[in-house]
């Protein structure tokens, strides 16, 4: 056998070649310059978060030492239980004793910047544990706002002056606010917490749930298996498209619109925030359950009816059980993209300022995002740092969704 001769490469052939090199070494470094800008943005965001919310999960407070056995205070464990316990200790004078001691311990200037609602806290321990009332102890409550600034270094100077005395005397720290988590709104950013706000989006979005998901999937499941092709379901399916894409703040003048003309009682309610939301995610769930029951292979279908299955058992019994993954990922992230909303919220009139959280699903309510968003607008440093920690808190929440998410496909996936 003859050796066969190589074709040798011309010049402009490795010219083109160390081009078409060139060109993929400058791909892989735009590529991987991309993940790192978009890797540093988010540390630098979770960074700024976190460092400014770690003083939104803390509030200046002060020591007031207050002897119970001499302040004249009765109450046991049964009639501390009742409804109107709180009513019962200020008419004893719970309020009077507080400011005596805090006199006391503090001098008068101190004592003027004790929270106005510092008795309550001191009621609500008493309620929590009666044996107080047989004992001295040490109260650690919250500082007026004005304090509260000195101790942070901003505000008047002699409010700077007196935070810097008192932290030294030991009477002035900054704790762990474990109240944050279960106050409602206040206008004192030392009081302020989002256990409303929390509720109110935990209402919110359970009525969006279950409103979105079984109109969803049910229209996912008749669009995909069992409407016929024709011009109307093609005009149906790129409407549902098209929706997936509108601004949310349309589906919010929707919401004004329709549900409170229906319904002009229930503005700013969980119900209609619910119901409003519901119609921005509906378009998601479709589009994510057809995807999902494309997903599952034609054999499926096909052993289902051979062995007998009529076609509404083929579609419940067998597509839907192993398209459910898909379909409930795609559910969680729009209801994750439903739970940052505040356009169409504000539209319904849910900018509110709810100091008590709601009691049903018809009970004026705010939610997590449109709080953050009435405390941004707030001028005082506490309230800067509340907003700070609330946007951590919402940030968990999400993250929570997700992993939700990512744990049920992971469940419920099945392999063929």
């Amino acid at each position: 056998m003859s050796d066969i001769e190589l074709p040798t490469r011309s010049a402009a052939f490795e010219a083109r070649l160390k081009k078409r090199y060139a060109a993929e070494k400058r791909f892989k470094a735009i590529g991987f310059g991309a993940v790192l800008f978009s890797v540093v943005i988010l540390a630098f965001l979770l960074v700024t978060m976190t460092i400014n919310g770690i003083g939104g999960f803390q509030r200046a407070e002060l020591a007031v030492p207050i002897d119970m056995t001499e302040a004249g205070l009765s109450g046991n464990a049964s009639t501390l239980a009742q409804d109107n316990a709180v009513q019962s200790l200020e008419m004893q004078g719970l309020p009077a004793v507080v400011e005596f001691y805090a006199e006391q311990s503090l001098g008068v200037e101190g004592a003027a910047q004790i929270s106005d609602t510092a008795w309550r806290e001191v009621a609500d321990q008493i309620i929590a544990d009666p044996d107080i009332l047989r004992e001295k102890k040490i109260f650690w409550l919250p500082a007026a706002p004005s304090l509260a600034s000195g101790f942070d270094g901003e505000g008047q100077p002699e409010m700077k002056a007196l935070a810097s005395q008192l932290a030294a005397e030991g009477k002035l720290e900054k704790n762990f606010d474990a109240g944050f988590l279960s106050r409602s709104d206040a206008t004192d950013p030392q009081a302020a917490g989002i256990w409303g706000a929390l509720k109110g989006s935990a209402l919110t979005m359970l009525v969006t749930l279950l409103l979105a998901f079984p109109i969803g999937v049910l229209a996912a499941l008749y669009l995909e298996e069992f409407a016929p092709k024709n011009r109307w379901t093609d005009f149906i399916e790129l409407s549902i498209n098209n929706l997936a894409a509108v601004p949310s703040i349309i589906f919010g003048l929707l919401g004004l619109a329709v549900f409170l003309f229906l319904f002009p009682n229930l503005r700013s309610t969980p119900v209609i925030g619910g119901m409003t939301l519901a119609l921005m995610t509906l378009p998601v769930i479709v589009i994510s359950g057809r995807n999902a029951i494309k997903a599952v292979p034609p054999s499926i279908r096909d052993g289902a009816l051979a062995i007998g299955a009529s076609p509404v058992q083929v579609v419940f019994h067998h597509v839907l059980p192993l398209a459910l993954p898909g379909i409930l990922t795609g559910t969680i992230i729009g209801m994750a993209r439903a739970l940052g909303e505040t356009a169409p919220l504000l539209m319904i009139g849910m900018r509110l300022f709810v100091s008590t959280p709601p009691d049903g699903f018809t009970s004026p309510a705010t939610v997590l995002p449109m709080q953050i968003f009435l405390w941004s607008d707030e001028i005082d440093r506490g309230f800067v740092e509340r907003t700070s920690a609330a946007i951590i808190v919402l940030l968990l929440f999400l993250l929570l969704m997700n992993g939700l998410a990512i744990y049920l496909r992971n469940k419920f996936e099945k392999k063929w």
